[in-house]
């Protein structure tokens, strides 16, 4: 059975493992794969590997995983980047980034990457807290009114996806308003109206349930404490501080700002099913939870920043790290962050888009993953198949698996 879009934007993505798969998947990357090694403009020197990346062997058997893996799951193309310090590293893009022209997938393209917002907006939120501006046990009624039951909701339920509100993703009004023209922009006031008209799921802390409506509310703190925009303060006093000068939060006037170079994204999040190139889509109805736009320069950095709290306290970021069970085994998480097999860090999904970076310390090893679809095969997300395949390989002490049952 086909998987209704509203199921599909529940999380706009938690992809860490399986899910009810639709029943056709996209067949249009038919394309030979042609893996690279990386040269490319707008990649530091450092960012490069030779074509021995981590040694002949292992080389070999990522670049045939990752190969098996997009004709399994039907992905136009695939950036892959892993840095194993004293073992070397290995950074190749495979397959397609346009299916009409054939362009080749890069290492040096912009992509969207979904979800990974929430850690830009959470650590943005926990510097409020380091400056004692806000707390994490104030009730979220204290900075937005109207919310159910906000009087016992606290900042840190939010960011730990146990308020137990509704997801505004997973109404059907929303999916049909949203997939009906996808070009049109949200206000968060406006998503949260689709998740408050339903009664709240469970109590707060009780229940981890991954919920997009969470992380817009957390941007409406930002925004209700600072003062602006919530975009114009993750720039400042997130992207700026870890000189992250290729990732931007496209917000107001620029939601629809694409930077180039970017691959086409591939999606069948539609009325109908049918596949849809859905590069130019609005991300205004991710705003705070889902909509920022980064590169693999840029994620490989900010791995290890959120991983070891480079922009907090020692004390705030051990409590952003303290990762609480989510009823799926090898998952757990923590506030706008995940721990699983010892990797830390987040993934994303936006129809068109999916990525992974993750931060491992045991190995001091780094891990990011940008692919041009979001279409399911098999009950699987494609990105979590590559990252699961290639640390099997490289880390299979480490394995980046999970298994909970959405997006």
């Amino acid at each position: 059975m086909r998987r209704t879009p509203s199921r599909r934007l529940l999380a706009a993505a938690l992809l860490v493992a399986s899910v009810l798969a639709p029943t056709a998947v996209t067949s249009a990357t038919a394309a030979t794969t042609t893996a690279t090694a990386v040269h490319t403009a707008g990649i530091d020197a450092h960012d490069h590997c030779s074509s021995e990346g981590l040694g002949h062997g292992v080389t070999a058997r990522l670049d045939k995983a990752i190969a098996d893996v997009r004709k399994q799951a039907a992905i136009p193309g695939v950036a892959v980047g892993l840095w194993m310090p004293g073992k070397g590293c290995y950074v190749r893009a495979t397959g397609v980034a346009d299916k009409v022209t054939r362009q080749p997938m890069s290492t040096d393209f912009y992509s969207r990457i979904g979800s990974e917002t929430k850690t830009f907006t959470v650590t943005a939120l926990l510097q409020l807290v380091d400056e004692r501006r806000i707390g994490l046990d104030d009730p979220i009624s204290r900075y937005v009114h109207g919310v159910p039951n906000g009087r016992h909701i606290t900042l840190r339920h939010l960011a730990e996806m146990r308020s137990g509100l509704f997801p505004y993703s997973a109404d059907a009004d929303f999916a049909h308003d949203l997939l009906s023209d996808p070009t049109r922009s949200f206000t968060p006031r406006e998503l949260l109206a689709y998740g408050f008209k339903h009664r709240n799921t469970a109590a707060p802390g009780k229940v981890f349930v991954y919920n997009n409506s969470n992380l817009v509310l957390l941007g409406l703190v930002i925004e209700k404490v600072t003062g602006h925009h919530v975009a114009d303060v993750i720039n400042r006093r997130v992207l700026r501080p870890a000189h992250l000068d290729q990732t931007l939060f496209p917000d107001g006037p620029n939601v629809r700002e694409f930077p180039e170079p970017h691959a086409h994204g591939y999606t069948n999040q539609t009325l109908t099913g049918a596949v849809a190139d859905s590069t130019d889509w609005n991300p205004s109805w991710a705003w705070s939870a889902g909509a920022m736009i980064s590169t693999m320069h840029d994620l490989r950095s900010w791995a290890k920043t959120v991983a070891t709290g480079e922009l907090l306290s020692p004390e705030t970021q051990k409590q952003r790290l303290k990762t609480l069970p989510t009823g799926f085994p090898g998952l757990t998480y923590g506030l706008g962050i995940f721990e699983t097999g010892g990797w830390i860090g987040h993934n994303g999904s936006i129809p068109g888009y999916e990525s992974v970076t993750v931060y491992l310390p045991a190995l001091k090893a780094t891990l990011v993953v940008l692919i041009n679809t979001d279409i399911t095969t098999g009950g699987q997300e494609p990105s979590t198949l590559l990252a699961r395949a290639i640390t099997q390989i490289a880390t299979p002490g480490h394995v980046y698996d999970g298994s909970t049952p959405m997006r």
